[in-house]
């Protein structure tokens, strides 16, 4: 469809001043661009430049779906903008209007409701061949995930680059799924050593003995399988082995699934891992289960460990690392400047290490956590890892005098299910009687991840504070776990339920979150953040709250209490924080010196992405992914939107 473009064209363009060409904007991930034509002074004149429907939604309306939800963030490649959508189609924009140039589509289907739960496509990755001349076919490639098939595609035309693979895919192998999509391929890839490095999601809660979470690399022109690395040690010889009693462990997952980052002078891939199956519960993994949990440095071109970092010991709570590692250089106040690597979590804490050997640049401390669970043959570990500078950015822990509630009806009922409930703060274990968890699952921090102001020092990051419960139920003998991936139900986000059937385990896992009879949370607002952390100090600058309950709250009041939210945001030199995300369906432009909402722009649908800005023939655009989703209020929709200053439009 439309033009293409030439592959010159595209390596003469790829480095204009105002790029975006990575999710994260570099490789690091900082999020955060230089353009200054979009300022404080001037971004309340914002106004939409041009949308584009990439036809995801009208798609999966004519066939069932489980699950939907819209959460691109485009790259720059050249004149273009490239990005994709849910079911892997991959199309070129023209930056300028948004005009369609190409679109790839893999016409992929998922085999189960899980896969359909499991399929996001938050963006692509690109990469350019120094040694093919640049009128080349494929000189610069888009290398794209879709199920267990990896794509190269030109970035030209949209054509697929036939010596890649075979015409142009490889497939990954995946032994031991018990169904389809047990386990798909997740990116967008990081890209170093020659190779395009991918995660994975295994599905969550289904079973002790899940598929292994292992991280595969590609290639990059031939597609060959160059490297894989298993975040859990199958060798007694491994030095993690000790953490899961000697080695040989049958769980799995540890998967990466959100975005990794990389340090190309150091050829370092670092790799946030998640919690092993069954998330729930690990009487049969005893130890601290490294790798899992962990921040893993892996040497690109190998796959070899090089350091790493654990961060949840012996998980129980599915607090695993769903956010993007932030490579920056930190100045620490009256000294050195420091490589690092900032790894946000769902417990709502901020953890700095150096990303040369993982040594802590902010002091951490392993404290005693609650050992105390009706769950006789659970293991525990005595202790976890807390930062000792910046403070936790949520609340940790709820008890019964917390209560909250719009009307003292409604807190009164909070305050019978929270007594009724065990907690007795962060690092409750799951119990029968049922544990509070805040941060629930959903975090505190989760997928979404932060920004850096390189310029002022700050860290910028969202925060969820919603309490969630989490309890274990004995099995009975006529279990029946149900449609593949034991997901029976999930409701909307104010009304969320999920069955987990944790099979090899005496237990199945039942999960809500933790709401007044009106839907609103127990646990008091805000219940989200934008919150911005001094670098150099530790200290958290300003948090203010993020979004309104519009579509949330009874009676759709839109107050200034924070709401659900899914997305990140970015941070530029006009002294601005551009987030979406919220499920009131707006995208804002804070302050960045005091937290100030600046602007506000309704969306389409709820902008559940990460936005990303760039300049083209002398002006700054601001797009956006505007999709909203199927477990949120709201218009549901596949959009894109692109906002510049009024005096630009034309």
């Amino acid at each position: 469809m439309g033009c293409h473009r030439s592959t010159a064209t595209l390596v003469a363009a790829h480095d204009e001043d105002g790029s975006w060409g990575y999710y994260g904007q570099n490789q690091g991930g900082e999020r955060f661009s230089k353009l200054v034509q979009i300022n404080k002074s001037n971004v309340g004149d914002l106004r939409v430049a041009w949308s584009y429907s990439t036809g995801e939604w009208t798609r999966r309306q004519q066939r069932p779906f489980y699950g939907y939800t819209m959460q691109v963030t485009p790259i720059l490649v050249g004149p273009d903008l490239i990005g994709c959508s849910d079911t892997g189609t991959v199309f070129a924009l023209d930056a300028t209007n948004g005009k369609e140039v190409w679109k790839f589509d893999p016409h992929y289907e998922s085999a189960t409701p899980i896969g359909e739960e499991q399929t996001r496509c938050r963006g692509v990755s690109t990469w350019t061949d120094p040694d093919l001349a640049d009128d080349a076919a494929c000189k610069t490639r888009i290398i794209q995930a879709q199920g267990l098939d990896v794509y190269a595609i030109d970035a030209g035309t949209g054509r697929l680059c036939i010596g890649f693979g075979e015409n142009g895919k490889t497939h990954a192998t995946a032994e031991g799924l018990k169904f389809p999509d047990e386990v798909l391929l997740r990116g967008p890839a990081a890209i170093a050593g020659g190779v395009a490095v991918f995660g994975s999601t295994v599905a969550d809660l289904v079973r002790a003995d899940a598929p292994s979470g292992r991280i595969r690399a590609f290639d990059l022109r031939t597609g060959a399988l160059r490297w894989e690395w298993d975040p859990i040690p199958r060798q007694p010889t491994d030095p993690a082995a000790g953490g899961w009693g000697g080695g040989n462990s049958s769980a799995g997952a540890g998967n990466v699934w959100t975005i990794m980052a990389v340090d190309t002078e150091r050829n370092l891939i670092f790799a946030p891992t998640s919690s092993p199956s069954p998330d729930f519960y690990g009487g049969f993994r005893k130890g601290d289960n490294r790798y899992t949990d962990s921040l893993v440095a892996l040497d690109a071109s190998t796959g070899r460990v090089v350091w790493h970092y654990q961060f949840t010991h012996h998980d129980l709570w599915d607090y695993d690392l769903g956010s993007p590692p932030i490579l920056t250089d930190i100045q620490i106040q009256g000294g050195e400047t420091i490589p690092s690597v900032i790894q946000v979590t769902k417990q709502g804490f901020v953890f700095v290490l150096d990303r040369r050997d993982g040594k802590p640049v902010f002091p951490i401390e392993e404290r005693p956590v609650p050992q105390h669970t009706d769950v006789t043959d659970e293991w525990l570990a005595t202790t976890q890892p807390f930062p000792t500078v910046t403070p936790p950015l949520v609340h940790l822990g709820l008890q019964a005098s917390d209560a909250w509630g719009f009307t003292p009806y409604d807190r009164m009922a909070c305050r019978k299910k929270i007594s009724a409930l065990y907690n007795a703060g962060i690092y409750t274990p799951p119990t029968l009687q049922g544990t509070i968890m805040l941060p629930s699952t959903q975090g505190g921090m989760n997928w979404s991840g932060g920004a850096i102001d390189k310029e002022r020092h700050l860290l910028i990051t969202p925060v969820m504070q919603i309490a969630g419960v989490i309890r274990l139920v004995p099995r009975p003998k006529d279990w029946n776990a149900g449609p593949p991936g034991g997901l029976p139900f999930r409701g909307a986000t104010h009304n969320f339920f999920v069955v987990g059937p944790m099979e090899g385990t005496p237990y199945y896992a039942e999960l809500t979150l933790l709401t007044s009879p009106f839907g609103a949370p127990c646990s008091p607002p805000p219940w989200a953040k934008l919150v911005a952390v001094d670098l150099q100090t530790g200290g958290i600058k300003w948090s203010v709250p993020l979004g309104t309950t519009a579509g949330f709250a009874p009676f759709h009041l839109p107050l200034k209490l924070g709401g659900p939210y899914s997305g990140g945001p970015i941070v530029t030199a006009g002294g601005i924080a551009f987030m979406a995300g919220s499920s009131d369906g707006k995208i804002r432009a804070f302050d960045l010196d005091s937290g100030d909402v600046l602007w506000s722009s309704a969306l389409p649908a709820a902008g559940l992405s990460t936005p990303m800005t760039y300049s083209r023939n002398g002006r700054q655009y601001v797009v956006v992914a505007a999709g909203g989703s199927t477990l949120y209020p709201g218009p549901i929709g596949d959009t894109l939107v692109a906002f510049t200053l009024a005096n630009q439009i034309r």
